[in-house]
């Protein structure tokens, strides 16, 4: 049993997103196409500043500081 696991582990980590994973229902595809949605939003955003959108709608910025010793 441990050999048919561990060969599933190998496919789930080798799989890498397709355009046909916006139409699949399985919670693989859902994910790859959710972090590429994510990512291309991102990406076409252009924005470098960190901060978290709240659901209603309230952005919360993360400010970036170094670490106090």
């Amino acid at each position: 049993m441990e050999k048919k696991d561990n060969k599933d582990s190998e496919d789930i980590a080798g799989r890498y997103y397709e355009t046909e994973d916006y139409k699949r229902n399985d919670q693989l595809s859902s994910g790859l196409a959710t972090t590429h949605e994510q990512v291309s939003d991102t990406y076409m955003e252009g924005q470098a500043d960190a901060v978290i959108e709240d659901v209603v709608g309230v952005d919360i910025s993360i400010p970036r500081k170094g670490y106090d010793e």
